[in-house]
């Protein structure tokens, strides 16, 4: 069975922020825009590669959910698992990226990839990026291991989880035959997947206030 791939440009700071955490069982990798993701299938593999002049895959994780969320709830599911230390810093990114006034105080819709399981390569073990890599490319491309390019990002990731020198913790039984993976879903995850079910509201009251939401198990 072919399996997809998505390679996306990721921002340095978030990048460098979340490789700090290994303990990180989710990340956002958010979009400043609200555009809807539809390049993969959950259990699929979504991989980081650095802006320019770095062309290099540095890292990934399996592609869980996505869907588009004020940043207040992304920030209040994830964290610093968002990539930044707090709401302000993101949302001061946020702007950057939309060229709005640094002072605008709008809860702007962004574009999340939720990811589960992510991983981070040391330097050394960074991928270059395909000959078939535009450099005009600013958000991201799809792969597929039915092509060339695509089964040898394919290996090339399998091979670096497995090596010794990268503290997978565990991953790498996830890689080898191409093939979806049923992702663990964090907490993060699990709040945003139940509001979206509930249409972002109580299922109780219909409230729709959506700091006042939580997400909960029904059964134990």
């Amino acid at each position: 069975m072919a399996i997809k791939l998505v390679v996306a440009v990721t921002d340095h700071e978030w990048f460098e922020l979340l490789r700090q955490k290994p303990d990180l069982t989710e990340v956002n990798f958010w979009a400043p825009s609200g555009a809807n993701f539809k390049a993969l299938e959950e259990g699929e593999l979504f991989l980081f590669k650095l802006h320019a002049p770095h062309n290099f895959i540095v890292g990934g994780g399996i592609f869980a959910y996505a869907n588009t969320l004020p940043c207040s709830l992304a920030w209040e599911a994830f964290g610093e698992g968002n990539g930044a230390r707090t709401l302000h810093e993101m949302r001061a990114r946020i702007a950057k990226y939309r060229k709005t006034d640094p002072i605008d105080r709008s809860d702007f819709q962004i574009g999340c990839r939720i990811l589960a399981q992510p991983f981070f390569f040391p330097e050394n073990n960074w991928i270059p990026m395909p000959e078939s890599w535009s450099p005009n490319i600013v958000t991201f491309k799809t792969y597929t291991t039915e092509v060339s390019d695509g089964l040898k990002l394919w290996d090339e990731v399998s091979d670096r989880i497995s090596r010794t020198d990268f503290n997978s913790s565990g991953n790498a039984e996830r890689f080898g035959e191409p093939r979806l993976v049923k992702p663990r879903l964090g907490q993060g995850a699990f709040r945003i997947l139940v509001t979206d079910i509930y249409d972002r509201k109580c299922a109780i009251t219909q409230e729709r206030t959506l700091p006042a939401l939580e997400a909960a198990h029904i059964r134990p």
